[in-house]
């Protein structure tokens, strides 16, 4: 499909403040189960925790080598997936640098991925379908788009990154958490090339020259994607119509997270 390796990306620098304190790293929270054995019987059942579900769908797109980015203190996870075996990948993980949002914390792997396509994924979050990265790797095979996005059906615009696109999936704009807006769909998952790769380490190294830094508020990675479409890079969306998403760090989402998983 693609010619260039793919790497994920998994950002994990964040604190979960909404639902702390957690005896673990909330990437490492146990949502549903999973056999061992092929064998469906409780006895085989073993707690699945969070990440793991993102790590099957890149995974199953053929995504061999992944990057957990994280903060540091957070050495459970590498404790717990070490190398990947247990997923059949080859995991690294690498420390976060400045922690002034996801575009910098991105910004660590950019030595390992600069010729790469990159998947990223966020390792808190749960999303349907599973073949998801399958269908957004196509897609940027097929258009040649630097970047495409995942879109997810959501009526909570204010928590979310909202995409406006027009029939044929160009992307025209991202906008972040709006308090009201008309848009239906909020990205989730997103595939991208060398080119806005090198578009957001020069973003990065923009802002860590400006003498007042550490008074700007946190930057999200969306607000990378829509200065790039300024600059007329061509960015897709592919949308999940009947797609769900779940981000487990709020105390509702998880307590719905923990239902919904534990009764499959």
């Amino acid at each position: 499909m693609n010619q260039r390796k793919i790497i994920g990306l998994l950002p994990a620098g964040g604190q979960a403040a909404r639902i702390s304190p957690l005896p673990l790293s909330k990437e490492l929270y146990p949502i549903g189960f999973q056999s061992l054995n092929n064998q469906s019987n409780s006895a085989n059942l073993h707690p699945k925790v969070v990440s793991h579900y993102l790590l099957e769908k890149m995974c199953l797109a053929g995504i061999e080598i992944a990057y957990f980015i994280l903060r540091p203190g957070k050495w459970d996870i590498p404790t717990y997936f070490g190398d990947g075996t247990m997923l059949s990948m080859n995991l690294g993980y690498l420390i976060m640098g400045l922690s002034y949002g996801v575009p910098f914390t991105l910004e660590q792997a950019y030595p390992f991925v600069r010729d790469a396509i990159v998947a990223l994924g966020f390792p808190d979050i749960l999303f349907q379908p599973e073949d998801a990265f399958t269908k957004i790797l196509a897609r940027q095979a097929t258009t040649n788009a630097d970047v495409v996005l995942g879109l997810f059906p959501t009526s909570t615009p204010q928590k979310a990154g909202m995409v406006d696109f027009d029939a044929r999936g160009k992307v025209n704009l991202v906008i972040e958490k709006p308090q009201h807006s008309q848009l239906k769909y909020m990205w989730a998952i997103a595939v991208w090339t060398p080119v806005f790769t090198e578009f957001l380490h020069e973003y990065i190294l923009t802002l860590q020259n400006k003498a007042n830094i550490s008074q700007l508020p946190e930057i999200p990675i969306g607000n990378v994607i829509q200065a790039a479409i300024e600059n007329g890079m061509h960015v897709e969306a592919e949308v999940f119509p009947n797609g769900s998403y779940l981000d487990i760090g709020t105390p509702n989402d998880l307590i719905y997270a923990v239902h919904q998983y534990s009764n499959l």
